[in-house]
């Protein structure tokens, strides 16, 4: 089965929507072209499945193993795969980890259990990234909320983790904070070896790209996968101006993907993928439901607005 050895995640790495049928059931050939969409983008190091933008809390144990296996047998030898670890136990996420490894995935996401929203200690975080490393040697990106959801890592934890915890290789950095993600990239990438910090802050990705991340993990990449690539990459030849040109197409979806509430972010994603042709419908699974048409049409403008859709066809589909 298709891995990718010694990856460590670096790099554009779109995170991919899961479609589904009018019964909520996995709709498996639409998933399946949606990743060919994708994986087909110049420039990627990666692509994540099992993650926010699969609506992977819920998905049961043996839904996320058969979207890794499609994901596998779809794009597995071209690129590898990062797998979510979405669990609110240690013991639980540990196993999900060891399916992801034997399911041939070359990283591991690891989402903070709930219940640290309640609070947490240091100890705490280290254990949970410790019982996961016991179950893989997969490199781990660490998902950093920010510090007000109870589910962040403070600056202190996080380096334990990192102390305590080899495998950690990265963190995708939703923090919220520019001088918290500031200090992440400075003092993480600076380590030996380095701990890369992805950005997710798609909302303001050429800023964030700006302070000099080695990589961004981002759901709207299942819809501009192809202009998140060529941003980081104006963005790491120095080209600030052509990065200001290719912000300048994605500022109007970032500001209807990522308006109130968060929760909707995908499922306005699925909304563009069909307004663009690339997906038969845009289903989500409760609680998650269908947004209103007033929503769907500022979706239709923002893709006129960043020239992924002719006035004409908008007009045609309207």
């Amino acid at each position: 089965m298709p891995r990718h050895a010694h990856y460590i995640p670096h790099g554009v790495i779109p995170a991919v929507i899961l479609p589904f049928t009018d019964d909520l059931e996995i709709d498996e050939k639409s998933f399946r072209k949606h990743l060919q969409d994708v994986a087909a983008v110049q420039g990627l190091s990666a692509i994540t499945i099992n993650a926010h933008s699969t609506e992977v809390a819920s998905c049961t144990f043996d839904e996320q193993r058969r979207v890794l296996a499609i994901a596998q047998d779809e794009i597995g030898g071209k690129l590898p795969i990062v797998n979510g670890i979405w669990a609110d136990g240690s013991l639980e996420a540990a196993r999900i980890a060891r399916m992801a490894d034997e399911g041939g995935a070359s990283a591991l996401l690891v989402f903070p259990p709930a219940p640290f929203t309640l609070g947490q200690s240091s100890a705490m975080a280290v254990e949970h990234f410790r019982r996961i490393a016991g179950a893989t040697s997969l490199p781990l990106i660490a998902f950093q909320y920010p510090l007000a959801t109870g589910q962040g890592y403070p600056r202190d934890t996080l380096l334990k983790v990192c102390e305590e915890v080899p495998t950690l290789r990265a963190i995708k950095d939703w923090c919220g904070n520019v001088a918290q993600h500031e200090m992440h990239v400075r003092e993480l990438q600076s380590r030996k070896p380095a701990v890369n910090v992805l950005s997710t802050h798609s909302a303001w990705l050429f800023s964030s790209l700006v302070l000099g991340c080695n990589g961004l993990l981002s759901g709207s990449g299942s819809v501009i996968a192809d202009l998140q690539s060529a941003l980081f990459h104006a963005v790491k030849a120095n080209d600030l101006a052509q990065a200001r040109q290719i912000n300048d197409r994605i500022y109007p979806l970032a500001r209807v993907f990522y308006s109130e509430p968060w929760a909707d972010m995908h499922n306005r994603m699925k909304e563009a993928l069909v307004l663009l042709g690339r997906l038969p419908r845009a289903v989500v699974r409760p609680p998650l439901v269908k947004i209103s048409r007033a929503e769907i049409e500022r979706i239709r403008a923002a893709l006129v607005e960043a020239g992924l859709l002719s006035q004409k066809a908008a007009r045609d589909a309207a």
